[in-house]
């Protein structure tokens, strides 16, 4: 692969002759394929028999050779993520701090991640978040915010909202988080080893620009995050414009200290490249570390300048009772298809909230484009309530709301192409949850002859044979 000069130039002064040589030879050899299991969907895939685990998260996982994921009935349901190791990091980082009684210790928390798509971060941050915290991800890019919706809702957590704003838009909201991450846009010099096109776009004018927005952005934010709370700073890239020099600026112009992860040695974690700034910084380098390009930063935001904050009193939606789409089999009294179901309240567009947050979802409304919240109960399909591809993913469906049917590879494979599939017989007719290796992937409406497809268009497999 042919580097920039410029690019070649720099980095090799930066990281040195050694490091530099490592990083080169890098190109030569298979990336590393990584997946993080979603804890609440317990589903190991067959390929996890030969993974080896991630040292710095928990639940992530190397594996010997990519399988076609695309063709795991298990990715679509939600079981695990695809994700780049080196940015499992996050994962040690939030499990470290989130403990330290200046955030909060147990007690549910408040986490935006500020520019969140495809969700990679934002599924390991609902994974790590103590039991009733609430994780706001954002993304600026419509179309990139919908696949941030899809993969959120595929994790299956119902204290998540997905929006699609600018950060300038969250000071409206009145809100004071205990975690911001900001995994902002970047030159993605660390992606040159799987991404041409990273290659071809570098240079100093782009390399500025990103530095520019980046220091908008953490800016933009900042007065959202409370004095005490945590900002994680990230890049996927090598040069310390965008790294050691924008965690000087929040630290020197914003307030901010600087905090250290542990990490062993064994890891090959670079520090900081920037000749006397001696602050602790996390550099991931392609062929020294196991992983792709990564930087990050840890940081404390200074108790100074503290400003009296919070959500203004609204009058909360009013509850509504959602026994339209509760099947006959679940019994009388309109209960809902989830399990604890008394902790969710019901808006009028049949979403379910958990209703302590629910002034935080109303500010939400008001303020931003909210492009997904909670669970989605369902559409209303001509004298049909059908329920929802998000109520079909969400751990707190009630596993005996509706009748299910274990499916096979095929039929599952047919299902998430969109196609009709048919059922066995004795399967009642009816709104149908499917399940394989005993794990929901979508409704049908069983007609006898046939199942009707309820699985989202936007969603599906586009070639059965990928």
């Amino acid at each position: 692969m042919s580097l920039p000069d410029d690019f070649v130039q720099y980095t090799r002064a930066i990281m040195g002759d050694a490091r530099w040589r490592r990083f080169v030879s890098s190109f030569d050899e298979p990336a590393p394929v990584s997946i993080r299991l979603n804890p609440l969907k317990p589903s190991a895939p067959g390929f996890m028999q030969t993974a080896e685990g991630v040292a710095w998260c928990r639940e992530g996982y190397y594996l010997r050779e990519r399988p076609r994921f695309t063709a795991d009935p298990l990715f679509h349901a939600g079981a695990y993520y695809v994700q780049e190791a080196s940015s499992m990091f996050l994962d040690l980082v939030l499990r470290q701090y989130m403990p330290d009684s200046s955030i909060g210790g147990d007690l549910p928390l408040l986490m935006l991640d500020i520019s969140a798509a495809p969700g990679g971060k934002s599924t390991l941050a609902r994974a790590a978040l103590p039991d009733g915290s609430l994780l706001v991800c954002n993304e600026p890019v419509r179309r990139r915010a919908d696949i941030l919706s899809e993969n959120m809702q595929k994790f299956g957590h119902p204290d998540v909202i997905v929006t699609n704003n600018y950060p300038r838009d969250f000071r409206r909201l009145g809100l004071m988080f205990d975690i911001v991450l900001a995994d902002v846009p970047c030159s993605g010099e660390g992606m040159c080893r799987k991404d041409g096109d990273a290659v071809k776009e570098w240079s100093w004018r782009h390399v500025e620009q990103c530095r520019n927005l980046q220091r908008s952005i953490v800016s933009d934010i900042w007065d959202c995050l409370r004095p005490g709370g945590l900002l994680i700073y990230s890049t996927c890239t090598f040069n310390t414009k965008e790294n050691e020099e924008n965690v000087r600026f929040v630290a020197d112009s914003l307030g901010a200290d600087i905090l250290p992860v542990s990490i062993d040695d064994s890891w090959s974690i670079c520090g900081s490249l920037l000749p006397g700034f001696a602050e602790p910084v996390y550099r991931f380098i392609p062929g020294i570390t196991r992983g792709e390009g990564l930087f990050m930063a840890v940081l404390r935001k200074s108790e100074t300048g503290n400003r009296e904050s919070g959500t203004n009193e609204r009058r909360p939606h009013k509850k509504h009772r959602a026994t339209s789409i509760v099947p006959s089999s679940a019994g009388a009294g309109g209960q809902l298809p989830l399990k604890d179901a008394d902790r969710f309240m019901v808006t009028a567009d049949g979403v379910a909230i958990p209703e302590t947050w629910s002034k935080v979802y109303n500010a939400a409304c008001r303020q931003l484009r909210v492009v997904h919240a909670g669970i989605k109960l369902g559409n209303t399909k001509g004298r049909d309530i059908v329920p929802g591809q998000s109520l079909a993913m969400s751990v707190c469906l009630d596993d005996d709301a509706f009748p299910s049917a274990e499916i096979g590879y095929d039929e599952a494979i047919a299902y998430l192409c969109r196609e009709s599939i048919t059922l066995p017989a004795d399967t009642p007719r009816g709104i149908v949850l499917l399940r394989y290796n005993n794990r929901p992937i979508g409704f049908v409406k069983n007609i006898g002859s046939r199942a009707n497809n309820l699985y989202p268009n936007e969603w599906k497999i586009r070639n059965k044979h990928t």
